[in-house]
């Protein structure tokens, strides 16, 4: 069966610098859900970590229905700082390494698999259906079909920084022509599920790992995840192109699942600063000061740090 297919695990032969730093200021005491911390995973493994949630505050950890880790606590009144960073082992190999097309029937997913078939808040699939059979039915099923869709929503809707609003959907997009990345993301998860593929909305940190820093501050990204040949695939519409060093944060949905803070109050984010770049973990360890002249990426050339070429001749 084509779900006992052997798939090898690439080594996780690069370092991940990522992380957060937040500052909250609320005028009460106010809950708040956060969903900042990446798990272990075949593609991503988690050397080193620290997280600060304010001081002395009681903190309630879990995972939500889509096994994303989850930290909840009360912001009390005033300013609060939340911060994480973390040395993250990844795979010097392309996202697409080992992709399989070969589509599952629909009768064989899980209940746990078919939700992420169905129409959601901001992926609202069943109002475009009509739209995505005439423009992509003629493609072949599977990551083909997949890819298709991903070509178009990078074609034809234009990146706006600061253009993003909590009120627009997936084909509230395709209509307007112009979003940010968690719109792509919509357009694209919605369009996927219209056939049947089981799609996930996906945040996380996307390094520029044998990649041009295209200058632009650091942010989460938000990108996709299709369910083909028995296994999860990594997809974005908004790079378009198989990235290396991609490391996921959360999944779900849509963007309600993948939300990095959820406040159920009135709570003003006062400061906010994201990094995520390539470093020698022997000489960056958590904790220490944001140094950018000690990142390796940010080329278009794949650098390993200097003692991993000398001893594998990389």
């Amino acid at each position: 069966m084509n779900h006992l297919r052997a798939i090898s695990i690439p080594t996780l032969d690069l370092t991940i610098r990522c992380g957060l730093d937040f500052v909250y200021e609320t005028p009460e005491p106010t809950p708040v859900t956060f969903v900042i911390q990446p798990r272990d995973s075949a593609w991503q493994r988690i050397e080193a970590e620290e997280m600060h949630l304010g001081l002395d505050r009681e903190v309630e950890q879990g995972e939500d229905a889509h096994g994303n880790i989850v930290h909840r606590m009360i912001l009390p009144a005033g300013r609060t700082q939340v911060r994480h960073d973390a040395l993250v082992a990844v795979p010097s190999v392309r996202e697409d390494f080992g992709r399989i097309d070969d589509p599952v029937p629909v009768g064989e997913l899980s209940p746990d698999l078919l939700r992420y078939t169905l129409p959601s808040r901001y992926c609202d699939s069943d109002r475009l259906m009509d739209f995505a059979f005439e423009k992509f039915g003629a493609v072949p099923h599977g990551l083909q079909r997949v890819q298709a869709i991903c070509d178009w929503v990078h074609t034809h809707i234009e990146y706006r920084f600061g253009s993003g609003s909590p009120h627009t959907a997936a084909s509230e997009i395709i209509a307007q022509g112009f979003g940010v990345c968690r719109d792509f993301a919509h357009c694209a998860v919605a369009l996927s599920r219209c056939f049947n593929i089981p799609t996930r909305y996906v945040t996380g940190y996307v390094p520029d790992v044998a990649f041009q820093d295209p200058g632009t501050p650091m942010d989460f990204h938000a990108y996709m995840e299709v369910y083909v040949g028995h296994r999860w695939h990594t997809f974005d519409a908004r790079f378009n192109v198989p990235r290396v060093g991609r490391i996921k944060i959360a999944c779900g949905l849509d963007a309600v699942d993948g939300a990095f803070a959820t406040v159920y109050g009135a709570a003003n984010l006062a400061s906010f600063l994201v990094w995520a770049y390539q470093v020698d973990p022997a000489e960056v360890k958590v904790g220490d000061p944001i140094d950018m002249s000690k990142r390796l990426d940010g080329t278009e050339v794949l650098r390993f740090p200097a003692t991993v070429e000398s001893e594998s001749g990389k």
